[in-house]
C-alpha cells in the first residue's frame, strides 16, 4: 500500500484581537478564527494589559505574550487545539504570577 504525503502551507497570522471571552486571529489566507480564551488558562488569569501585550513570532506563525510566558501557534488554532499545559505547571505559574501582580 502506498501513501502520498501532502504538503500544506500554513497561513500567517496578520492580526490578533483578544478580550475577556475570545481570542480572534485573522490569517493571511482570509480566514478568521475565534476560540475561547478558556482554552488558554494563562490568558484567562491575565490582566487586560497583559493580554494586550502580544507580538507575532516566527514570521506570523505564532503569538507570544511576554508577560505571561505564553505562545500559541497558528497550527494549534487551525486544528482547534487548546493549551496542553499540565495542572501542575499552571499552578506553579499562577503562584508566581500572583506574586508579581
Amino acid at each position: 500500500m502506498n501513501f502520498s504525503t501532502i504538503e500544506i502551507e500554513t497561513p500567517d497570522i496578520v492580526q490578533v484581537a483578544i478580550n475577556e471571552e475570545d481570542l480572534t486571529v485573522e490569517l493571511s489566507d482570509g480566514r478568521t478564527i475565534t476560540v475561547p480564551i478558556a482554552w488558554f488558562p494563562r490568558l484567562v488569569h491575565a490582566t487586560e494589559r497583559e493580554r494586550a501585550n502580544w507580538r507575532l513570532i516566527a514570521g506570523g506563525k505564532g503569538i507570544h505574550w511576554p508577560d505571561l510566558d505564553e505562545d500559541i501557534s497558528v497550527q494549534a488554532l487551525i486544528l482547534g487545539k487548546p493549551s496542553q499545559e499540565s495542572p501542575e505547571s499552571l499552578k506553579k505559574w499562577l503562584d508566581s504570577h500572583k506574586k508579581k501582580t
